[in-house]
């Protein structure tokens, strides 16, 4: 693992994406068969395949009793280095004492054999099960020779790797295995597995991989047009029109012995679903579905807020499933059986699609109704068409080419969504304030940010929009995941936030809508927002869906054309 931590040093140091790529790929290239696999995932930061049902389930106070055991590491100076580093692997990794020399008994700590002993304790079980982990993670601890390695080796065990690797650029390492690129993006979709990825990648075996259900496929998304414009973009190509709802995106797995369903965070939220789950054991055989579940009460969509008494529900009460009846509806199909189906034309999938539905019950798992969009449609029709939405409860329209492929994790131009709003953008939050007069003890000022490139820029602060109950359930967490300046990662220090300001984990998604967008120097990302506030919490949306500066910016564009301002 020496060489892997070296690697993974070169990788945090570099902004580069090119060069981070070319430092993955020529490590993979070092390694055999098994160690290359092991490898691949730790690289996106989860040791273990997505479709495995298996987590490490390892604490902190493991991690350090192990680490006091092997290396006699007193409190205080742990309590220093960590307040240092803010990381447990880089706080521990410098207590590293190799242990004294066992000649033929040492072992050496490789990739496939590291993997090895995360399996067994992601495996233990039973009333000895922590003394179990706290174990392994000695013996794993004392093959540690120095302490980068060991850093480095304690940060995949939390899944903390943070060296600003995305899985995407592992992908195009990975890429340089095979004779086509493009066919590795395809794979990965698949298997749910890097690591079988990269093994099938260097030598060749891409096509043989089969589909691993339950692997969540990263969401196509849909690009958005402008309401009130000439709609250009629906010039050319044959497209369908859906509604678009305002409902929790879900992908669903269908297998005759597991029901899944993911979110766009890329969770099984299945828990929270128990009368979906029961309608689509109902479907034939093994599918991948992309959908969304809507709130519906008599045939009519309710708004999203119904919806959030649901989120994250682990146990649903009877009373709680009359209150909110649920909807799945199904608009693409990814994988029917052992048929993977993301290169046929939309048209086609929702041929199939239709195929699977019919063994459902559509009060509760349907289709998306949908209608062609006549060639050259006028923008009155559009109107009409978007306003029947609104009158149904649903937000507008979603416009997609029958011909699209279906391509994960991408917002291309092949689905287009159109609402009537100026715009809203999906910010994370990375400050939070105490609020003043009746919120002055909770935290509820929230400074924001858009993704620019790898790093997040500040556009603005809201200050209205929760309800008191979140608030304070937000407060909570935000107190447990304060990020102090000194101990920040780097590209959070550019934010530029005041003094006051609480620097906290960039993970919560917030939805901000306002009224005008305007150039400003006052922020990082060269914009402000006039009047924002939040619409609500996003804990269906990861940081890295967040919007972006470019997005901002098309936005403000925009506006000023319809102002009839041109840029200024």
């Amino acid at each position: 693992m020496i060489a892997f931590a070296r690697t993974c040093a070169a990788i945090a140091a570099t902004a580069s994406k090119l060069e981070k790529i070319a430092l993955v790929g020529d490590y993979l290239r070092t390694l055999d068969d098994a160690d290359v696999q092991a490898a691949a995932r730790y690289f996106t930061g989860n040791p273990f395949p997505q479709a495995q049902e298996r987590s490490l389930a390892v604490g902190g106070r493991t991690l350090i009793d192990a680490a006091v055991a092997m290396w006699g590491i007193d409190d205080a100076a742990l309590a220093v280095a960590y307040r240092a580093s803010g990381d447990l692997g880089a706080a521990l990794g410098q207590f590293v004492r190799p242990s004294p020399d066992l000649g033929l008994f040492r072992e050496t700590l490789t990739p496939s054999r590291l993997y090895a002993l995360l399996v067994e304790i992601a495996d233990a079980a039973g009333k000895s099960a922590q003394k179990r982990r706290r174990i392994l993670c000695e013996r794993i601890f004392s093959a540690c020779t120095e302490p980068l390695e060991a850093t480095y080796v304690i940060k995949i065990m939390t899944g903390e790797l943070r060296i600003g690797l995305r899985e995407g650029l592992v992908l195009d390492a990975v890429a340089g295995f095979a004779r086509d690129p493009r066919a590795v993006r395809r794979a990965a979709a698949i298997a749910g597995d890097l690591g079988a990825v990269a093994l099938a990648a260097k030598h060749d075996t891409l096509d043989q991989l089969a589909i691993a259900y339950h692997a969540p496929i990263a969401f196509m998304l849909a690009s958005p047009i402008a309401y009130g414009s000439e709609y250009t973009e629906l010039v050319s190509s044959a497209w369908l029109v859906e509604d678009k709802y305002d409902g929790i995106r879900i992908q669903a797995h269908v297998t005759p012995r597991r029901i899944s369903l993911f979110s766009r965070t890329l969770n099984d939220v299945a828990a929270s679903y128990p009368e979906l789950v029961e309608a689509l054991r109902a479907l034939p055989g093994s599918c991948a579905l992309d959908g969304e579940i809507v709130a519906i009460r008599d045939g009519r969509v309710l708004p999203f807020r119904f919806l959030q008494a649901r989120l994250q529900r682990k146990d649903v009460a009877p009373d709680l499933l009359r209150e909110v009846p649920v909807r799945l509806i199904c608009f693409d199909a990814l994988a029917l059986d052992e048929e993977f189906l993301l290169d046929l034309p939309l048209a086609e999938r929702r041929t199939r699609l239709a195929e699977v539905l019919a063994h459902a019950d559509e009060r509760t798992v349907a289709a998306a109704p949908w209608t062609a969009l006549e060639e050259r449609a006028a923008a009155e029709t559009v109107h009409e068409r978007f306003e029947a939405s609104r009158e149904r409860g649903n937000e507008g329209l979603v416009f997609k080419r029958t011909d699209s492929p279906y391509t994960p994790g991408r917002r291309g131009k092949s689905w287009l969504k159109l609402k009537r709003e100026l715009a809203t953008l999906d910010c994370v939050v990375v400050a939070v304030e105490r609020g003043h007069g009746k919120r002055v003890g909770v935290l509820s000022d929230y400074t924001f940010a858009v993704r620019a490139g790898d790093d997040l820029a500040v556009i603005g602060k809201a200050y209205s929009g929760l309800t008191n109950v979140e608030i304070a359930e937000m407060t909570a967490w935000f107190e447990a995941h304060r990020l102090p300046p000194d101990e920040a990662h780097a590209s959070y220090r550019r934010l530029a936030l005041k003094r006051r300001e609480i620097l906290v984990e960039p993970s919560i998604v917030v939805e901000i809508a306002f009224d005008i967008i305007q150039r400003s120097e006052l922020h990082a990302s060269g914009f402000a927002l006039r009047f924002p506030r939040i619409v609500r919490l996003r804990p269906d949306k990861r940081p890295q869906d967040a919007d972006t500066v470019e997005r901002v910016a098309e936005i403000y564009a925009e506006m000023l054309e319809r102002e009839g301002m041109g840029d200024r």
